[in-house]
């Protein structure tokens, strides 16, 4: 009989975190290092999610090996990676458990955040809010161990939500719920210590996004952005990626809001919702390069732990999300790509 590998006694942890743990075989690309340790709950009837970009929803066609966010999650035995972690030099800062959209998810999250503790790594949860008792299960993901949590919202609008995630593809997620589950998240762990994801590039424009983020920066969530990348088998499959243009234009404002730098009213937009000035001087903004880093949840030391490496890209392409501090000559690149598109821009 084949053996059912299932959550909590195993979980799925990004190519990137197995190679660091000794798990698979690999490299990075100019000496990047995976400072936060994805783990991934999973079984055998996986997520009843049907979102059109995603490499887990339950209507997806492959002929080979599932991905998610662009690479391989292969399947270990939780007391394995418990036993790395703890026994192995690595560069993990921090460790995401994240659900699926599964009705065993909560109690699960718990067991393996719980289980975490022992590593002496700050831990986060990735939610579901679909799943949820709304803060008795907040409260019990805290008192296991988490000291932050994420909602992968995703989309920047109610519709483009609904197309996606909701009715549309016939999801269960409802916009609603995921953004009274941020409002719960705040008074449960705090302003600041919740997180929500966005992808950019589901047909949105910076406008709308940019307003999306000034949202859940006034309830006291900051954003972590990605850039939309085709999962093959999805429904988005053949869909194009988001112009590097408006991808850095948005990744600026996030920053500049998420930093209390400035707030949504000093962006001014074209009337196709380009960005097309910030109100201040971004140079200095633009010169620093931490805008253009990946956005996530930070180590004990305050600086960016979920650098997530190579995870919007392939190997050539260009960079979307940098997982170490952009170098000058990156920011060269940076800002010959940062007004492309626009053809009014300000400063």
């Amino acid at each position: 009989m084949k053996m059912i590998k299932e959550s909590p006694e195993y979980v799925q942890t990004s190519l990137a975190g197995a190679i660091c743990l000794g798990l698979e075989q690999g490299r990075f690309l100019r000496g990047a290092k995976c400072t936060c340790l994805n783990i991934l709950l999973t079984y055998q009837d996986g997520c009843r999610g049907a979102c059109s970009y995603c490499g887990l929803a339950r209507n997806r066609q492959v002929s080979t090996g599932k991905t998610f966010i662009r690479v391989k999650w292969p399947t270990y035995a939780l007391d394995e990676i418990l036993e790395r972690v703890k026994t192995r030099n690595h560069p993990f800062k921090r460790v995401c458990v994240s659900m699926l959209t599964h009705p065993r998810s909560v109690v699960d999250t718990c067991t393996v955040t719980d289980r975490f503790r022992t590593t002496g790594l700050p831990i986060s949860g990735l939610l579901t809010p679909t799943v949820m008792r709304g803060k008795d299960d907040l409260a019990m993901i805290r008192d296991a161990g988490a000291d932050r949590v994420d909602i992968a919202i995703d989309a920047a609008t109610e519709e483009l939500f609904e197309k996606h995630r909701g009715r549309t593809v016939n999801g269960p997620h409802k916009w609603s719920r995921y953004w009274d589950t941020v409002a719960e998240a705040v008074e449960v762990f705090g302003p600041h210590k919740v997180g929500v994801h966005l992808i950019v590039g589901l047909g949105e424009t910076e406008e709308q996004m940019v307003k999306t983020i000034s949202r859940a920066y006034r309830m006291g969530a900051l954003t972590h952005l990605f850039s939309f990348f085709p999962e093959a088998g999805s429904l988005m499959e053949d869909s194009p990626q988001p112009p590097l243009g408006q991808y850095r234009r948005v990744q600026l404002a996030r920053y500049l809001i998420n930093e209390g730098i400035l707030s949504e009213a000093a962006i001014s937009f074209s009337p196709e919702g380009q960005i097309v000035d910030y109100g201040i001087d971004i140079e200095p903004y633009v010169n620093n390069g931490l805008a253009f880093m990946t956005s996530g949840c930070p180590g004990e030391d305050g600086f960016l732990a979920c650098n997530r490496p190579f995870g919007n890209e392939r190997a050539g392409e260009p960079m979307r999300n940098y997982p170490f501090v952009p170098t000058p000559e990156d920011i060269e690149i940076i800002r010959s790509q940062f007004w492309e598109g626009v053809s009014h821009a300000g400063a």
